[in-house]
């Protein structure tokens, strides 16, 4: 009995530890695809930056339309999913997606600043959201109190396919919206082991139930010269 305990927890030993490595290679594997990518995004700029400073007054509008719809479709589609499942803490910090833990402004200004955003990335992550968000979005600012989520949903609707950012009671995320399809990209403290998610606005979720909102959509062609440029924003 005792030889057939033993060989019971050898062999469910040797599973977890099979399991762990195949979770740190899968680690492994995202961190270098995550840095592939970013280094694809940052190549790229550099390519509308050339483009930018040899265009006319005329071209260089067409150049930041170009990249504005590039750079908020790669975040959207393909720079937050690498994130999901990224556990959110209080005092999460990690530059790595799906190692190590998350807060949700670090969430946010690591997302900027991967992309090549010259930001405070600490400063701002530390901060109450509505700084930065009065910061990037400048008069594309909106807020609501005490409002159904139905009327928060209308209104983005209503502005239009893009990248926004939220401030609420005591959280912040991103919100993509794509042919009218809206989406809170956050690091959920509602469901920390979850951490980074993606869902509706009606979701259990602190946009939801938060009585305070402030929306800014980002990426005005001020922001998307800066981005291209390299300039600070601070």
């Amino acid at each position: 009995m005792k030889k057939i305990l033993l060989v019971l927890i050898f062999s469910t030993t040797l599973s977890c530890l099979g399991k762990i490595k195949e979770e740190e290679k899968v680690d492994r594997e995202n961190k270098k695809e995550y840095v592939a990518f970013i280094k694809e995004i940052l190549s790229k700029r550099n390519t509308f930056k050339q483009e930018y400073i040899a265009s006319s007054p005329e071209e260089k509008k067409i150049i930041l339309q170009k990249a504005r719809l590039y750079l908020v479709s790669s975040i959207g589609t393909e720079l937050f999913p690498y994130w999901y499942g990224t556990k959110w803490d209080f005092n999460g910090t990690t530059r790595i997606p799906k190692q190590g833990k998350i807060a949700c402004g670090y969430f946010i200004t690591n997302i900027l600043t991967d992309v090549g955003f010259d930001i405070p990335r600490v400063k701002w992550a530390q901060s109450a959201s509505e700084v930065f968000i009065k910061r990037l979005a400048k008069n594309k600012i909106k807020r609501f109190v005490n409002k159904p989520i139905e009327n928060i949903e209308k209104y983005l609707v209503n502005s239009g396919d893009g990248l926004y950012l939220v401030g609420l009671d005591s959280h912040t995320g991103f919100i993509y919206v794509n042919k009218n399809k809206v989406r809170f990209i956050h690091a959920d403290y509602y469901e920390p082991e979850k951490g980074v998610v993606s869902e509706k606005l009606n979701s259990y979720s602190p946009i939801a139930y938060s009585k305070y909102r402030v929306i800014g959509k980002l990426m005005s062609d001020e922001m998307i010269e800066s981005w291209i440029m390299n300039k600070r924003i601070s």
